[in-house]
């Protein structure tokens, strides 16, 4: 009687390792460490603001801002896809439609430090506040 072997050949190993670095991107993608983030200017109406782009993504997609001050987000999106057409700040009940090329401002104040999620309404486009 002939006994087969389970050997993996070289392309199986390909296959293998290249299915895992595919996974391992997309985890990093959705669920990796975010930058450092950009800290909100200061304008002349007391207001801490940041300028958005929303295009693939939100750029930059962390803002610093300091609590007991109000906050002005204004968004402006580049693109027609649908994921991107409005913006929510739950934790702050805000949220804003976004049309293509026009600039939306968000404004809220937060009263306490941590950090807040902002992102689009089906989750996919992600950003944060990290009040100080």
């Amino acid at each position: 009687m002939s006994r087969k072997k389970n050997v993996m050949n070289l392309t199986n190993i390909l296959v293998l390792f290249g299915g895992l670095i595919v996974v391992s991107s997309i985890a990093w993608f959705f669920w990796g460490p975010r930058k450092s983030g950009i800290r909100a200017a200061v304008t002349s109406s007391g207001y801490q603001e940041a300028m958005i782009l929303v295009k693939g993504g939100y750029t930059p997609d962390v803002i610093i801002v300091q609590h007991g001050k109000p906050v002005r987000l204004n968004f402006r999106r580049e693109e027609t896809a649908a994921c991107s057409e409005m913006v929510v700040l739950d934790q702050f009940g805000k949220s804003a439609r976004l049309p293509t090329g026009e600039i939306v401002p968000v404004e809220f104040l937060p009263e306490q430090p941590g950090e807040y999620d902002f992102a689009c309404q089906m989750g996919m486009l992600r950003g944060k506040v990290i009040v100080e």
